[in-house]
Order: C-alpha cells, then sequence, then structure tokens
C-alpha cells in the first residue's frame, strides 16, 4: 500500500519541519490538525482542592503549560509570589521558559537534565522545603513514584486539563495514515469518531503509554517511536514511508 494522505494529530509546524521535507521528497500530503487542546481551571475549583498558594515555598515544573497556568491563576487569586520561592524544574528549557513571568537571574531556581527521576537529587539538596506540583488531570505514575521516594513535603494542584478537541469538520478516513502522540488524542479519536473502522488506515504511534492506548483502542500500530533507530517520530516515518514505497 502507497501513503498518499497522513493526518498528524499536532498543530501545524514551522516552515522548517522534517515533516514538510518528507512530503516534498516522498509526495505525499501531510495536514495537521491538533486532537486535545489544554483548558485550564478556575479559582473556585481550585479552591476545591483545597490549595492555598501561600503555603508553599517551592515549586516543581514538568512543563510550560504548568508555568502558565500557575502563573495565571496566582494573579487571579491576587497573589504575589515571593521572590524567595524555590523552583524545581524538569528540564533547562522549561527552566529558561521562567523568564516569561519572573526575572529569572534573581531567583531560585534548579532543573534536571531529562527524566523527572533526575530531580531525585535535587529534592535531597534542598528538603525543607513545602513543595507545589501543578499538574494536568492526568499524571504519570512515575513523578508519582518519584516524589514519594523523595521524603519531601509535596502537594499536587490540578490546574489544568487535557480535553478532546472537536473535529467533526474532518474526515479521518480521508487520510491513509493517523499519527498520535499521547492516549488523550486516541481517546479523542474514538470520541469525535464512535463508528471508525481501521480497515487499511495505517496508525503511528509515539511513546509507550500512546501504544497502550492505540492497542486497547483495539487498533494496529504499524508505526512505533522513538527507537534506538529512530528515536524521532520523523525519522521513523520517513524510514516507514520509504519501505512501502520501494
Amino acid at each position: 500500500m502507497r501513503i498518499k494522505s497522513i493526518l498528524v494529530s499536532q498543530p501545524a509546524p514551522s516552515e522548517s519541519s522534517p515533516y514538510l521535507d518528507i512530503a516534498k521528497k516522498e509526495k505525499i500530503k501531510i495536514d495537521f490538525r491538533p486532537f486535545i487542546h489544554v483548558e485550564g481551571v478556575d479559582n473556585k475549583e481550585l479552591r476545591t482542592q483545597k490549595i492555598d498558594l501561600t503555603q508553599y515555598t517551592g515549586i516543581i515544573f514538568t512543563s510550560k503549560n504548568a508555568i502558565d497556568h500557575y502563573f495565571r491563576l496566582a494573579e487571579e487569586l491576587r497573589f504575589a509570589v515571593p521572590d524567595t520561592m524555590r523552583y524545581i524544574c524538569q528540564s533547562e528549557a522549561i527552566a529558561n521558559y521562567l523568564q516569561k513571568h519572573i526575572v529569572y537571574r534573581k531567583r531560585k531556581i534548579s532543573f534536571g537534565e531529562k527524566n523527572f527521576s533526575d530531580l531525585l537529587p535535587l529534592f535531597k539538596k534542598f528538603p525543607t522545603e513545602k513543595y507545589l506540583l501543578p499538574s494536568s488531570d492526568v499524571l504519570s505514575p512515575d513523578i508519582v513514584k518519584t516524589m514519594e521516594a523523595s521524603n519531601v513535603d509535596w502537594k499536587r494542584a490540578i490546574m489544568y486539563r487535557t480535553v478532546c478537541s472537536d473535529l467533526t469538520d474532518i474526515n479521518v478516513k480521508d487520510y491513509d495514515m493517523l499519527i498520535f502522540f499521547s492516549p488523550q488524542g486516541i481517546k479523542s479519536l474514538q470520541q469525535n469518531f464512535p463508528d471508525f473502522k481501521q480497515e487499511e488506515t495505517k496508525i503511528g504511534v509515539f511513546g509507550t503509554t500512546t501504544l497502550a492506548a492505540a492497542e486497547e483502542a483495539r487498533l494496529k500500530v504499524d508505526l512505533m517511536a522513538p527507537t534506538k533507530e529512530t528515536p524521532s517520530m520523523t525519522m521513523a516515518l520517513e524510514k516507514y514511508i520509504k519501505s512501502l514505497h520501494k
């Protein structure tokens, strides 16, 4: 089967995207459409979680979304985040994003290499802080496991939710292949297209949790990333298409 059209369940990339290079090289159509989006909770819902922002001396950030929604809610609640706040960020890129909201060089900011478990030495270095973990409604078990192993005082606050986008204006059967990056994307496919039958449609997934969600939905996965040979979805996709088009 030759792939002529692909729907990627993400926002359209910049002009320099590898996806566009693949489309040009292989003469295929690649469209982009987010299957999910983020919605922030309001301060009333935060209060129902018994969260008082003034009670925490440290914040743990795992994403840019977490940063944006923490400072949004702080503003809504008229909480002036003190200069003494300690920030623990999962990666340097997330830490750098803090500059959108604070004067970076004057604050106590630490970050890990990549994985959340990399933060464990930082919690041992700063064990006396009372930490708040802003998150979405979906939290990785690895995060909970790491926090429990840290022996620090911490609490999770759900500050935003990942919800299914309305996709009723498109027909997924117009595409030869669908690519997903999260379990929520699979859920959105099921919610928007309850009568969807895979048949000849190829499915690509990124990450083991997305793979598990696809298999649970009884979808046949044709392309999986990352792997040692193809650490990115675009690398995996290009290799897969070339093998089909030989």
